[in-house]
């Protein structure tokens, strides 16, 4: 044990020199703080906290504890639902908090330059500034970093106009295990010089690098946003009138869909005050982002009027102000409050086809529901993308946890979907991955793995384990 004391003894004499004297702490409250990320993972305080300043020092970090044959969890907003970002036993945790300087914004090509640890509300504020939007959102946007924005592949409420993280990104640099920082920076949208390296490190979880910096896209602020709730008699009906907004709303930017499920709990949980009269099979919150106040209203208003007249649509509430449009957006951001009620839960996101989409909603709700039947069940989501939510709860075993877990994502192999859509793998989904991609692709996963990080420093144990030596 002497020994084993010694060497992280020594370890953080080294760290302390590369960092200095606040780059490095082991006070029990910051340690406390960083046991973990907003999911359901058990909360394991790591060994020690890192806060590098700059990627080199992230770099020089990594290399050393590599070196030691320690381990490391890389963390940003600790926002994550997956559990990357919660330590393992021994582990340590390198947060990067500290790498939060937005360095330059080019206003003629419509990039930006940020290192990994800036929040992605700080961002939006400081590029509306400059009558620029970076399209990505996210509820928790005031607290995540948009490294692990990148890490994560994250997607939010815009993607069916905008795309996910993965889109927006232009360049990253990477700080990898053994101490290498790579500068992939490219700032233009057309480059063809050879593989394109970024994409292997973004949605990758950390587990081959630490992403430092990033050249992010933006697009021109939009100035107008009008917001108008739908609600209707069937998904079919749903799914034709995203159809019919895609091709006559050129600036549809959101296209949320809740079943009555999840509406009356938002209702009762947040105290909302019903939307309609009366409640309806699955509602449809729209959002368009554009220039154009009165042309873009009449727009949507004319869709909007032919959806009824066809009864695509049964009943609307078209926003008359910005903060009539907010008290729309409640009943969707209301999802905060639902989960902190029904905890314990099962929460999913998972990726379904449209045309499967129906029947997995009916089967997994059924199943749910004989299995379950004291328990809430809930589905919404960003349907344009197929993006869908799940929530279950609450439940006072973990069997039963994993027995919802266990139905749920068999549904979604048989669907042909895959098992995250958006929050990441982690340590929570990993046991179920084989469910959404082959062995095959697996074994890649792992042969990247050990390239990049034979010694297992970075994020081990998520999303795959190691070959066995």
């Amino acid at each position: 044990m002497k020994n084993a004391n010694d060497q992280m003894t020594a370890l953080r004499d080294a760290l302390a020199h590369i960092l200095g004297s606040d780059g490095i702490t082991v006070d029990a409250g910051v340690v406390s703080a960083h046991a973990g990320d907003w999911s359901e993972a058990p909360k394991v305080e790591p060994r020690m906290v890192l806060f590098p300043k700059t990627p080199a020092q992230v770099a020089a970090a990594l290399g050393t504890i590599s070196r030691f044959g320690q381990r490391v969890t890389v963390q940003g907003g600790l926002t994550g639902l997956a559990g990357g970002a919660t330590p393992c036993d021994g582990e340590i945790a390198l947060s990067l908090s500290k790498l939060n300087r937005i360095e330059a914004l080019d206003d003629i090509s419509g990039t930006v330059t940020v290192q990994a640890g800036v929040p992605l509300e700080t961002l939006q504020s400081y590029v509306a500034a400059h009558d620029w939007l970076f399209a990505l959102d996210l509820g928790a946007r005031g607290t995540c970093q948009l490294g692990g924005n990148a890490a994560t592949n994250a997607g939010g409420n815009r993607v069916i106009r905008y795309g996910t993280m993965r889109d927006l990104v232009l360049g990253i640099e990477v700080a990898l295990a053994d101490g290498t920082l790579i500068p992939m920076m490219n700032q233009v949208t057309k480059n063809t010089t050879g593989v394109d390296l970024k994409q292997l490190f973004i949605g990758s979880e950390g587990m081959l690098g630490v992403i430092t910096r990033l050249v992010l896209k933006l697009v021109p602020r939009p100035t107008v946003a009008n917001t108008a709730l739908c609600a209707l008699s069937s998904f079919d009906h749903a799914a034709r009138l995203l159809k019919e907004m895609r091709k006559h709303l050129p600036t549809l930017s959101s296209f949320e869909l809740m079943w009555n499920d999840f509406m009356t709990t938002a209702i009762d949980t947040a105290q909302l005050r019903p939307p309609f009269a009366q409640a309806h099979p699955v509602y449809v919150l729209v959002e368009t982002l554009g220039a154009d106040s009165q042309r873009e209203r009449e727009t949507l208003e004319r869709c909007l009027e032919q959806a009824i007249e066809t009864a695509l649509v049964t009943d609307v509430v078209v926003a008359e102000s910005i903060d009539h449009a907010r008290r729309l957006w409640a009943y969707r951001e209301a999802i905060g409050e639902i989960l902190s009620r029904l905890q314990p839960h099962a929460a999913f996101d998972v990726g379904i086809p449209m045309s499967a989409m129906d029947r997995f909603v009916s089967a997994v709700r059924n199943t749910l529901n004989d299995v379950f039947p004291q328990q809430h069940h809930l589905f919404f989501g960003h349907i344009g993308d197929g993006n869908l939510h799940v929530l279950s709860g609450p439940y006072d075993t973990s069997a039963a946890l994993h027995r919802v877990e266990q139905i749920v994502y068999v549904a979604v192999r048989d669907a042909g979907g895959c098992i995250s859509a958006e929050h990441g793998i982690g340590v929570i989904k990993k046991a179920f991955l084989p469910l959404s991609r082959c062995p095959d692709e697996l074994s890649l996963m792992r042969s990247l793995k050990t390239l990049f990080d034979p010694n297992g420093t970075l994020n081990a144990g998520r999303i795959v384990d190691m070959r066995p030596h």
